[in-house]
């Protein structure tokens, strides 16, 4: 019925079996923004965000997410995961996340980085949002990936940051 691996014959969702594919090393890198007013920046920067450290703590909540992937994205297969390694940069009007995952595995760990990044940003938005409710989150993208029997792949570089 269809070409997409998530898909049986019959159309009915179903985990892909991974089972015949060798392992290999893997990484995928995402990135992600959430736009805010100066003054949030700024309070995030000096470390005046009354919830602590902002960036520190979305690392970690980024690494928490990209190990429980599998718990949140229905047929994502559970992975051990050799690496996460989660940077900050101050963009003009925000935050940018990027996410970098790495296993050694049958399958990519695409998934993970982009959970990771979400993740990442949900968390700076409830530690901020007392002092500005309206930020916004998004684009979040996958950069690159490699490993596995497709290889190597890169987004299209942007020409401008969205945050």
């Amino acid at each position: 019925m269809s070409d997409l691996s998530h898909l049986d014959a019959q159309g009915a969702a179903q985990m892909v079996d991974v089972s015949g594919k060798a392992d290999t090393m893997r990484e995928a890198v995402a990135e992600g923004f959430i736009a805010m007013t100066p003054e949030v920046i700024a309070a995030i920067r000096a470390g005046d965000i009354k919830k602590g450290d902002v960036l520190g703590t979305a690392r970690i909540a980024g690494i928490m997410a990209a190990k429980r992937t599998s718990d949140l994205i229905p047929l994502c297969h559970p992975l051990p995961l050799a690496s996460v390694s989660i940077d900050f940069d101050y963009v003009e009007s925000g935050v940018r996340v990027e996410t970098r995952v790495r296993t050694s595995g049958k399958t990519g760990v695409e998934m993970e980085a982009l959970t990771a990044a979400s993740a990442a940003l949900l968390t700076v938005y409830d530690m901020a949002k007392a002092l500005d409710k309206g930020m916004a989150i998004g684009p979040v993208r996958l950069l690159a990936k490699s490993g596995g029997k497709s290889g190597a792949w890169v987004a299209e570089a942007q020409e401008t940051n969205p945050a």
